[in-house]
């Protein structure tokens, strides 16, 4: 039975949270990451530890804030479930003064009734767990962070002392996880709450890699709602609880889903690692399947293609707007070309010129342009980004040369993505059966098992596999001869091309 005190201390931690989250200045609170741990998360991320023979732990709280997570892990030491320690020696760091105070009258009340130690850090993390690394210290056998979200300049001190300890990474929440895993004896076990979007996309690829190779992944909890585990704070991205213990052999990942933090819907399955992490992938993608069975992209024999196996190449729209500002125009006139948004894209089809477009809709066509610009003709588009809102990922929509008829190139935004053959266009079947392709329920199903956030880079459509040539001409083919396409018979066509 959990000790009522130990509820009480979690309960207090989590009310202290409430009452500061809202009055931390919004400046200071961007400018370090912030986002504090709700109670019933902490509880969560605390209960995935498992049982372990070792009589002393060393408990890292990087960015421990007002120690809701530390309490998580301490309750373990009376509840039902316990963790058998003789002793816990707590490290914690908090660089925040005022979160700091909380912190410490946390902490030194576990310590007073519980063999507990604790050291609380106001030193910058980053900088003392590299000095660590240096000296050769692996001091911790189980670390529990929920970091801080903040992008590194790739000038700043933060991504020199990073490449020094031989970390490559581009925001402070993976590198803290990255410092901490450093810093784990063999078999450590480390649980970090973090946003979505580190599984995916060329940013973060150095950092999945360090994972990898240095640990198992034991665990991985999505949360459907984008909006819920950190709701009091409005992040608005999907977010991942993982475990990983350090030099594990790998073996097969507990993979649990919820709709938000009260985890009244948990569901919890077994899957195979290379369900998770393909074999084969060269990007170290992390995927969180949704079910226990293959998705229909997965099950399907025909979709085992990559763009290059089939002669296509898809790249982020070349047209950097504000770049090329003085040769963007509102209207369309003698020595411009059609310049395409994705404002320009309504219900996969074309609508150029519109007005009110906020940038313009052509740009100029010379010496400084011409080198952005594709040769008018058949593409296949596909929007970067969509709203939070929107049911789709992947909405793509096909460029036809005969809603240009005078254009001798065109200008795609970066807001689009592009697929062509070495920057010129597509045969008309193959980019009208390419984008049925991406429209069809069972990618978009796909593309979310590993896409966690509303982007949509090159890379990861490069990443996914198609059909063949051949049956991407036919799908076209059948396309274009419908009067009309609704989504039952797109995913319908779909089943039987990929048999």
């Amino acid at each position: 039975m959990v000790d009522q005190l130990t509820i009480q201390l979690l309960d207090h931690a989590d009310a202290v949270r409430r009452d500061v989250a809202p009055r931390l200045a919004l400046k200071r609170k961007s400018a370090l990451g912030q986002f504090m741990t709700p109670a019933p998360v902490a509880r969560f991320m605390a209960s995935l530890f498992p049982p372990t023979t070792l009589r002393t732990c060393s408990l890292l709280d990087a960015g421990a804030g007002v120690g809701a997570l530390s309490c998580a892990f301490l309750d373990r030491l009376t509840s039902a479930e316990k963790l058998n320690f003789q002793n816990v020696e707590v490290e914690a760091y908090e660089i925040d003064n005022n979160l700091r105070a909380h912190l410490e009258t946390t902490l030194a009340s576990y310590a007073g009734r519980l063999p507990v130690t604790y050291k609380i850090s106001s030193g910058d993390f980053i900088w003392e767990a590299s000095c660590k690394w240096f000296q050769g210290s692996r001091p911790f056998s189980h670390a529990i962070l929920n970091p801080p979200y903040k992008k590194i300049n790739s000038a700043s001190e933060h991504r020199l002392i990073l490449r020094r300890v031989r970390i490559e990474t581009v925001n402070l929440y993976s590198a803290f996880v990255a410092l901490s895993l450093a810093l784990m004896q063999s078999g450590g076990q480390l649980v970090a709450i973090l946003p979505r979007s580190f599984c995916n996309g060329p940013y973060y690829r150095p950092f999945r890699q360090f994972l990898l190779n240095h640990a198992a992944l034991r665990h991985m909890h999505l949360f459907a709602s984008r909006t819920k585990a950190f709701k009091d704070d409005a992040v608005l991205q999907e977010n991942v609880i993982i475990r990983l213990e350090r030099d594990g052999r790998q073996g097969d990942v507990t993979v649990s889903h919820s709709t938000d933090s009260s985890f009244a819907d948990l569901s919890t399955h077994e899957q195979p690692f290379d369900r998770i992490v393909f074999p084969d992938d060269p990007e170290y993608f992390i995927h969180v399947p949704t079910s226990l069975g293959r998705n229909a992209i997965e099950q399907a024999p025909g979709v085992r293609f990559s763009l290059g196996e089939i002669g296509i190449g898809v790249s982020t729209g070349p047209v950097v707007d504000f770049r090329l500002e003085q040769h963007i125009q509102q209207k369309p006139s003698r020595g411009t070309v059609p310049l395409l948004y994705p404002g320009h894209f309504v219900d996969h089809a074309t609508q150029w010129p519109r007005d009110g477009m906020k940038r313009g809709n052509a740009i100029k066509l010379n010496a400084d342009t011409k080198k952005w610009l594709y040769p008018n003709g058949f593409y296949t588009v596909a929007r970067r980004f969509s709203a939070k809102e929107e049911r789709r990922r992947i909405v793509a929509s096909v460029v036809t040369p005969a809603a240009f008829p005078e254009a001798p190139m065109l200008g795609f935004e970066n807001h689009l993505n592009v697929f062509h053959e070495d920057k010129r266009g597509l045969p008309e079947n193959l980019a009208h059966g390419l984008a049925a392709f991406l429209n069809t329920t069972a990618v978009d199903d796909h593309f979310r098992g590993f896409n966690g956030h509303t982007q949509v880079n090159a890379t990861d459509l490069r990443m996914m596999k198609y059909p063949s040539r051949q049956a991407l001409m036919a799908f076209g083919k059948w396309a274009r001869a419908q009067s009309g396409l609704t989504q039952a018979m797109l995913d319908d066509q779909l089943k039987k091309l990929a048999e």
